[in-house]
């Protein structure tokens, strides 16, 4: 059996990991879209690297756009095999590559689409749902399990049993690991020993803030940007698992006093059907988030002043919304969405806040805000930075050094013959492979872009 990274491999974004076995057979892990990259971006999501139509199966860690942002244009260019996934993320799959499609064909900023609605809904066609730790074979020899891996709703770790020539290889692919502290969603969940483990590496070189105290945090930035200076604070967010937080966190402030009458809009309809495939899944919130639904709050993604705008025009009319509010909106990087325009709006007004809560590659508007760009480039008009940028890593649904030394406790080192690191840049993944190897961890690699390995 092989191994071929062809995305995030020593970069963040654009997970494809694929594994072809003795027999022929090949899975591919992820099929996501690369973001950022600048001048590369164009050619790293035109070219797979390897034939479509020869994959067989497709297994799917969760659904974020750079871990499944390519698979309608992998059914484009002849894959036909089944994709398999847990039961959440294909609801979400179902609007987010459509959005895809629709955000594909529209965008003035991209040349030619990926790949159309009508793509994304042949791709739908092609989805299989395993639950989380159902044993299921996939073929003669391959099973697979999904485990929590507790990043967003449904997103899961692939545990797959290879048999080949009398020899089982066990392999462990993370997806991307979240927060043993995570507010909403239960802890990641440990998983079956492994001999090869592909492992996330975005903050393994950091240690985030705790949770405690992050609705405080909140409030001071609401209350220095609306109320000192009677700005507008604007919160880039990902539709799925960032917007919940934030609406979370907001929702407390509301139900306590705290946050007066300040209109809160998330203005994303891709944010407000995911807000509420996840309150359809309660049984995937961790215990305190269950206990607060119980005693204090039964809709905890809901409140008097928060508002939900779908429609694009609605969305134009916030520019002239004259009073201090918080706007939420998509994407998180800034390189698509809503929140460009918002940005465009108001990012030279020195009253107005940009929260950053996540991660953002630097190439990318919202990598070039986090480094202290006086001026940037936003939709064809040169901007003078003058907006105060804030980051707070309190929300962000990735494993920090902490979570992923938690998360690998499971495992006897000693059966471990290989550790693949990926979804990060070299310099925090050589950060992580030294302090693992402090911890006994050993055979350690950082692939290079489609860089393949004998297991």
């Amino acid at each position: 059996m092989t191994i071929t990274f062809y995305g995030a491999a020593q970069m963040v974004t654009g997970s494809k990991h694929l594994l072809t076995l003795a027999n022929g057979t090949r899975i591919l892990l992820d099929c996501g879209l690369f973001q950022g990259k600048g001048s590369q971006l164009k050619e790293l999501n035109q070219e797979f690297g390897f034939q479509p139509p020869m994959v067989n199966y497709l297994v799917l860690s969760h659904a974020h756009i750079d871990h499944c942002g390519l698979i309608p244009k992998l059914v484009r260019e002849g894959f036909t095999g089944r994709i398999f996934c847990t039961p959440p993320t294909l609801k979400l799959c179902e609007l987010l590559l459509l959005d895809g499609a629709r955000i594909q064909q529209s965008s003035e900023d991209i040349d030619e689409a990926l790949y159309t609605e009508e793509d994304a809904r042949e791709s739908l066609k092609l989805f299989e749902t395993v639950s989380y730790d159902r044993k299921y074979q996939i073929e003669d020899g391959v099973e697979l399990l999904f485990t929590d891996a507790g990043h967003v709703l449904g997103s899961a770790a692939v545990n797959l049993n290879v048999k080949e020539d009398g020899k089982t290889t066990r392999v462990c692919f993370s997806g991307d690991i979240g927060r043993f502290a995570n507010r909403i969603l239960k802890a990641p969940q440990s998983f079956p020993q492994a001999d090869v483990i592909i492992c996330e590496s975005t903050y393994g070189d950091k240690f985030h803030l705790g949770t405690e105290g992050t609705e405080e945090r909140l409030e001071a930035i609401v209350h220095e940007t609306c109320v000192e200076r009677g700005g507008k604070l604007l919160i880039p967010a990902f539709s799925v698992g960032r917007t919940q937080e934030l609406i979370y966190s907001l929702n407390r402030l509301a139900e306590a006093g705290r946050l007066g009458k300040i209109k809160v809009f998330v203005d994303s309809p891709m944010s407000v059907y995911a807000t509420e495939i996840i309150k359809s899944h309660p049984e995937c919130f961790n215990r305190e988030l269950r206990e607060y639904m119980r005693f204090e709050d039964p809709d905890p993604f809901g409140f008097k002043h928060l508002h939900f705008v779908v429609e694009a025009d609605d969305s134009k009319l916030l520019n002239f919304v004259d009073e201090p509010c918080i706007i939420i909106s998509s994407s998180g990087m800034m390189e698509a969405g809503r929140i460009r325009h918002h940005l465009k709006q108001h990012i030279s007004d020195a009253r107005n806040t940009v929260l950053v809560t996540g991660y953002c590659e630097p190439s990318t508007l919202g990598g070039k805000l986090m480094a202290g760009a006086p001026r940037v480039n936003i939709m064809g008009e040169d901007l003078e930075v003058k907006a105060e940028v804030k980051e707070m890593k309190e929300f962000s649904a990735h494993a920090d050094f902490g979570d992923i030394a938690k998360f690998l406790i499971c495992q006897d080192k000693e059966k471990i013959g290989r550790i693949f690191l990926v979804h990060g840049e070299k310099e925090g993944m050589l950060k992580l492979k030294e302090d693992l190897e402090g911890l006994g961890y050993a055979n350690i690699e950082l692939p290079r872009f489609r860089m393949s390995y004998e297991l």
